[in-house]
This record gives C-alpha cells, sequence and structure tokens, in this order.
C-alpha cells in the first residue's frame, strides 16, 4: 500500500557529500518531497522530507539511512505545541497553509494540531503571541 511519511533527516558532515537520498529513489523505489533543507559544506546537514512510497519500501529506506549514519525522526517530534502556553486565540490557524493547526468545534473555539498534515513552514511560529509553538530542528 503507498503511502507517506514526513521525517527529519540530520547528516553528519562526513556524508554531506554523498548521493544518500538519491539512493532512496533507485534502490528503494521511493519518490520524496523536499519539504525543508540547510546543507553546507563541512557543517552537519538537515533535511525535511515526505517520502512517498510502499510501506516496505519507506521500511526498507529509513533503515538504509540509519545505516549511513543519519539521523531519522518523525517530524512531529521536531514540532512542539506548549497547551499550557496557548491562550486558543487561533492566530496561528490562519496562517497555516495546510490545515495541520485547526479549529474542530467552533462553539469552543479550542485549536487543535494534526502532525501528519504539518509541513514544518514556521508561519505559525511568529504570530503566537505567547510564543507557545516551536520547531525544533
Amino acid at each position: 500500500m503507498t503511502t507517506s511519511k514526513r521525517i527529519v533527516l540530520k547528516f553528519p558532515k562526513s556524508k554531506i557529500d554523498q548521493p544518500i537520498v538519491y539512493k532512496l529513489i533507485k534502490d528503494y523505489d521511493l519518490s520524496f518531497n523536499i519539504l525543508r533543507a540547510n546543507i553546507m559544506p563541512d557543517d552537519e546537514g538537515l533535511m525535511v522530507l515526505e517520502l512517498i512510497g510502499e510501506d516496505a519500501n519507506i521500511k526498507n529506506g529509513l533503515d538504509y539511512l540509519k545505516k549511513q549514519d543519519v539521523n531519522v525522526q518523525p517530524l512531529e517530534k521536531d514540532i512542539v505545541v506548549n497547551w499550557e502556553k496557548c491562550t486558543q486565540c487561533g492566530a496561528c490557524v490562519a496562517q497555516c497553509p495546510v490545515g495541520a493547526l485547526y479549529i474542530k468545534d467552533r462553539k469552543t473555539m479550542k485549536v487543535e494540531f494534526d502532525p501528519e498534515k504539518c509541513i514544518a513552514c514556521e508561519l505559525c511560529v511568529l504570530p503566537c503571541p505567547p510564543r507557545a509553538i516551536e520547531v525544533k530542528f
């Protein structure tokens, strides 16, 4: 079954000049959408990807990345909403282009977060008055 998984990859500087991500296409039959990337010579690299493919291929591709000493973690671990600080003002909802932050019940106006939709664009961070949203790359 074709599925997608959003992940954060952190490459050690010894690996940034190698075609590691290319092998996900060639050897594991995966496609991907780059949501964010910061790769600099002689420095650690960072990529936020949405991997798309068969479940088994995604699992095998992630295993390959780990064997290459690439730190792999789900995107939702890097997006943190501090609900204790949140004032439920909805400023973040208006800025979220993919609907990851939304109001389900108009009576309560409670802000909800769906990490599966989040693309880590950070458009929600600045308009949040109490700074309750944090992206930890």
